[in-house]
């Protein structure tokens, strides 16, 4: 089951698109718009932009968006011997990465070298010692070794600012028995496969009421950057963001097909009548879905309408365990939210 969403999401998870550096995962999507006939535009910040017009002019538009960057690294600096310090991009961190392969998308090239944490088989006068039984491995206390000289890192690229992701061959999504999707970046690259499904079904179906526009949205980990803008420069009446929803024991989030509404994040509230709104819809197509209050956590939804950019704001999400590392997911919740979203839209005519 689900063969069409899991090859979706393969494709745009081996897309890099670290926040910032997003022009492998825009050309990928730019191609797929074209293809599928979809009316596109992409602004100043980096947002792409797929609209299905609506057949009242007068009505607001609504929005639906889901990010397509990814966490990562940024280059702090390089030493004489060609190792690179990196510092985080988003909520990172060096020990769910492990030591492995990282890709540096420099300028000219990407360089791939090896996150490092030193040797294991030391004593009490080396600094690794600490790692193994007292202190945190962070990003200060990481590398990664290029077997580049300066002057070869400088020719390919690679500066202060350049971004680090993991390399490809590691982000490689795989089936996890007959239902689940694992794999880096599913936060929030399925999400963007959502969108991508949702514009084939409203383009085979009756127009919305209002303009719909379908937002892959830039810079959400550093900031929700590129809905703060598209929203600052559209009135909206109201704005969907897709999401993950962490697994943790804090929250009564299961793991399953069941999508999940948010009730509160860190930024804020969500839009009461909107929530309601999605779970009739849910109720139509005989649905589930969980509702949750959580922390640690922001949408493009909750940050554009803390800072008064859109009136009503909802997030729509996926169960997912590893949040921010390698992610597992259940692929018919990801289905269902396209299910949910279509019938929301419906009723709107």
């Amino acid at each position: 089951m689900h063969e069409q969403l899991f090859e979706t999401i393969r494709d745009l998870v081996m897309c890099h698109s670290p926040s910032g550096a997003e022009q492998e995962v825009d050309r990928w999507l730019i191609d797929r718009a074209q293809t599928m006939g979809l009316d596109w535009s992409q602004d100043e910040a980096g947002n792409l932009i797929f609209c299905i017009p609506g057949h009242d002019r007068q009505a607001k538009p609504i929005a639906i968006t889901a990010h397509k960057d990814e966490i990562g690294a940024i280059v702090k600096g390089i030493e004489t011997d060609g190792r690179v310090q990196l510092r985080k991009l988003g909520g990172s961190f060096p020990w769910v990465y492990g030591e492995g392969a990282i890709d540096l998308l420099g300028d000219r090239m990407t360089v791939t070298g090896i996150l490092s944490f030193g040797s294991r088989h030391v004593s009490h006068e080396s600094p690794q010692k600490n790692l193994q039984e007292t202190q945190p491995l962070t990003w200060e206390r990481a590398w990664v070794e290029t077997g580049q000289s300066i002057g070869n890192l400088a020719a390919a690229g690679i500066r202060p600012g350049t971004r680090a992701v993991i390399s490809k061959h590691r982000k490689e999504p795989i089936r996890l028995g007959p239902s689940k999707i694992a794999s880096y970046t599913l936060d929030n690259k399925a999400s963007v496969a959502i969108l991508l499904d949702l514009a084939g079904r409203l383009q085979e179906s009756e127009p919305p009421a209002q303009d719909v526009y379908l937002v892959a949205s830039a810079k959400e980990e550093v900031g929700a950057l590129g809905a703060m803008f598209f929203t600052q420069q559209h009135r909206l009446a109201a704005l969907i963001a897709l999401e993950i929803a962490p697994i943790a024991p804090e929250y009564p989030i299961a793991m399953g097909p069941t999508p999940v509404l948010l009730a509160q994040d860190a930024y804020g509230i969500y839009d009461d009548d909107l929530n309601r709104s999605l779970q009739a819809a849910a109720d139509r197509l005989n649905l589930d879905v969980q509702f949750a209050a959580i922390s640690g956590f922001g949408s493009d939804g909750s940050i554009a309408m803390k800072f008064g950019h859109v009136p009503r704001a909802a997030c729509l999400a996926f169960p997912t365990q590893n949040t921010h590392g390698y992610e597992i997911a259940h692929l018919g919740a990801i289905a269902r939210c396209t299910d949910i979203l279509a019938e929301f839209l419906r009723e709107q005519t």
